[in-house]
């Protein structure tokens, strides 16, 4: 597949150093002694926020060639968050087909990896998370003989099944990795334990954090950021009312687990001093019970999902998440947010011992009570509400760049 032209002055936006990226043709202290290539690949939101600061530190180093391939496994929501970074990419494998589902996304990004590989020969290929892209690009980089380096490596919930199929994702990705950039020691200890090389180790903390705190500076700076984040939300705040947000669509909480869920939430509304803001996913699974039975509540309000921007906004706003992302464990503590998340084990565990979140899993009475105790208490509240990140500091992206120039 040919590379495309990269448009000129990609990080044009950006001015200033508080993301820790310097603007291009600034001496950033990254260099590598021998000119590197180095293909970054992301098909999905998540990995594109989190990857997105990556890709703009390597564009600024010294002696890399960075290029991005976007398998697009998730079409809109990719291209959305490109686009806040000034992110472009070199190659584009578009994937997506109506109905797909895992076995096809795997094939077809494999098919899809072979003809990049050839055509930029890269000296690295940088993966992060643990999704289908992930995975299927980390084995075409294996098959390919190129290096593998795996960012967010060593994450683990000890359950194969929980979440799926994402925990093995990752666990067969850092097999086919021999760089592997955790984000916690927590995460370098499940690697070590599993028999992992520690001189392929590098704790850079989480660059959503770093994703995060550059959305965040920018709506606090720039107006018509801001304005246009509140446009693309059908909600506005109620000054009496505290507001819940809440989002739950992961696999392992459809069916009868998010029945329970949305008992729960019904039960918080009835609350005077709530409100419930929920971007429900399209997943008829999700979509079809969630509004069943909880549409047309007074203090409910069931909106379409919104690009990363405005979410993060929505965050900002928010008093308490409740929530079964991942993700959304690891951004809310830097905003000093509350997190019940609704599930029985997590990954990133780290939260929950900082206290920054707690496990509710799905049963209505531990969801509805938690939820309270930090509606009614002030000091569990401000317990949990410290501005404390133990999953990063915003300098992710950098340190992750800075080992990839010297190894």
């Amino acid at each position: 597949m040919p590379a495309r032209s990269r448009p000129p002055g990609r990080l044009a936006k950006y001015s200033g150093t508080t993301d820790g990226v310097p603007p291009p043709g600034t001496n950033t202290g990254i260099t590598t002694l021998a000119r590197k290539r180095i293909l970054s690949v992301v098909g999905t939101r998540p990995e594109a926020i989190k990857m997105a600061m990556v890709a703009r530190a390597l564009d600024a180093a010294e002696g890399i060639e960075h290029r991005i391939c976007a398998t697009a496994q998730h079409r809109e929501m990719l291209d959305s968050v490109l686009s806040i970074f000034d992110l472009h990419p070199d190659y584009d494998l578009g994937v997506m087909v109506p109905g797909q589902d895992l076995t096809h996304i795997t094939q077809a990004v494999l098919t899809g990896m072979a003809p990049v590989l050839a055509d930029f020969q890269p000296d690295r290929l940088l993966v992060q998370g643990d999704t289908t892209t992930t995975l299927a690009a980390a084995l075409a980089g294996f098959y390919a003989k190129v290096p593998v380096g795996h960012v967010e490596a060593g994450l683990r919930s000890g359950d194969p099944a929980m979440p799926w199929p994402e925990e093995m994702n990752r666990r067969l990705t850092d097999r086919l990795s021999d760089r592997h950039y955790a984000p916690t020691e927590q995460a370098r200890g499940h690697l070590l334990a599993e028999g992992i090389d520690a001189g392929g180790i590098l704790v850079t903390g989480n660059t959503g954090i770093d994703a995060l705190l550059y959305v965040k500076r920018r709506l606090e700076n720039e107006p018509e950021l801001r304005s246009s984040a509140r446009a693309g939300i059908p909600w506005r705040p109620d000054g009496s009312r505290r507001m819940v947000l809440v989002t739950a669509h992961r696999r392992e909480n459809l069916g009868p687990n998010l029945v329970r869920i949305c008992a729960a939430l019904k039960r918080l509304a009835t609350r005077e001093d709530v409100e419930i803001v929920y971007p429900v996913h399209p997943n008829p699974s999700v979509a079809g019970p969630v509004h069943a039975a909880l549409g047309n509540h007074p203090r409910i309000h069931l909106i379409a999902p919104v690009a990363y921007v405005p979410f993060v906004y929505l965050m900002t706003q928010a008093h308490t998440i409740i929530t079964d992302s991942g993700g959304i464990q690891e951004e809310a503590p830097s905003l000093g947010k509350p997190v019940l998340v609704m599930r029985d084990l997590t990954e990133r565990p780290e939260g929950v011992q900082a206290g920054t979140a707690r496990l509710v899993g799905t049963n209505p009475d531990c969801i509805v009570g938690e939820a309270e105790r930090l509606l009614d208490g002030a000091d569990a509240y401000a317990a949990m509400a410290r501005v404390y990140n133990p999953y990063g500091d915003g300098q992710g992206a950098r340190r992750v760049a800075k080992g990839l120039a010297i190894a």
